[in-house]
């Protein structure tokens, strides 16, 4: 049996789109995702970004289980400070309850925006009650609570799947202590991920929602027929990020033949060392990459990404990748 392995879409806008082709996109990538054998197929929350079309996550989640008929359909991840526990049980509710058992929750604790964003959504930017939250919603999607004071109608009774999303040892550690599913966000964030893992697996207790630990490891992906076609379409997301690095977010990038005339030999590296969970090639190094990295890490399931300016190009790397999938 093959690992499987899922898609992690931040909808993004390339330079000389708008943000209506960016959701056609999206649309028409979860098609063919599903017909590639990809289990799982995520959109992100991120707020007053040019780039990313995904801010409403909840409502793009519903245009691609409706465009869609098989795969699963979640958040990688709903930014739960943003919001009330009792309004996000109710809008997945929602959805599980539209779309049963196709729709997965996943949670994560950054407020997904700047201090302006997080005065705009009106919360407390001092309030850290995430684990608090966390139970909560549990709560409300759980099994029925006739007597309760407060309940998510449509809701509870879903059991929709919380996975907890992490870049540091915090959500490591509450997953465990939880006993829900873990996803690293490695494809940004590397720097804490052995030690998370270990954590996570080390400290696991077995609740009402999973018996076991469950790892989800993030990649990033830029596959191609020819290797050095996509190395040049890895740099729209390495020109991204680096933008964003410096406070000068935008759309996504057109790629370039000559990344370190465009960023320096300095914020070259720091990106790089930010990409590093990466496999970069045709459709052999990348095989070679993802065997390696799954070897190290041994995730229960892969989640792959990649921000690619052109669709077609775009299209065509998360074919190759889940043809590559199929064989590990």
């Amino acid at each position: 049996m093959s690992m499987p392995y899922s898609l992690l879409d931040l909808s993004p806008v390339p330079e000389g789109s708008e943000a209506r082709d960016a959701i056609r996109n999206t649309l028409e990538l979860a098609v063919k995702a599903e017909g590639w054998g990809y289990r799982r197929f995520w959109l992100a929350e991120h707020h007053n970004m040019p780039g990313i079309a995904s801010a409403a996550t909840a409502v793009l989640i519903g245009l691609v289980a409706q465009a869609t008929s098989r795969i699963r359909v979640g958040a990688g991840g709903i930014m739960l400070p943003n919001h009330a526990p009792l309004t996000v049980a109710e809008a997945f509710g929602t959805l599980a309850t539209a779309f049963p058992d196709r729709i997965d929750l996943g949670l994560g604790r950054a407020p997904g925006g700047d201090g302006a964003v997080i005065r705009a959504l009106r919360r407390d930017p001092m309030a850290d009650s995430f684990p608090q939250d966390v139970v909560e919603l549990l709560d409300y999607l759980g099994p029925e609570r006739p007597g309760a004071a407060v309940r998510a109608l449509p809701g509870e009774g879903t059991n929709v799947p919380v996975w907890i999303l992490g870049s540091s040892l915090f959500g490591a550690q509450l997953a465990a202590h939880l006993g829900l599913p873990y996803a690293f966000a490695s494809h940004f964030a590397p720097g804490d991920l052995d030690r998370a893992i270990a954590i996570y697996r080390e400290r696991f207790r077995p609740g009402p929602w999973n018996d076991r630990p469950q790892v989800m490891l993030a990649i990033n992906v830029f596959a191609a027929d020819d290797a050095e076609e996509a190395r040049y379409l890895r740099t729209s997301m390495q020109l991204a990020f680096a933008r964003l690095r410096t406070g000068m977010p935008g759309k996504l990038p057109r790629p370039v033949r000559d990344l370190d005339a465009e960023i320096g030999p300095q914020m070259r590296r720091m990106v790089d060392e930010a990409l590093k969970i990466s496999a970069v090639g045709n459709a052999d190094d990348v095989g070679v990459q993802l065997r390696d990295l799954i070897a190290t890490y041994r995730p229960d399931e892969v989640i792959l990404t990649g921000q690619i300016h052109d669709q077609q190009a775009r299209l065509r790397s998360f074919e190759i990748a889940a043809d590559v999938m199929k064989a590990i």
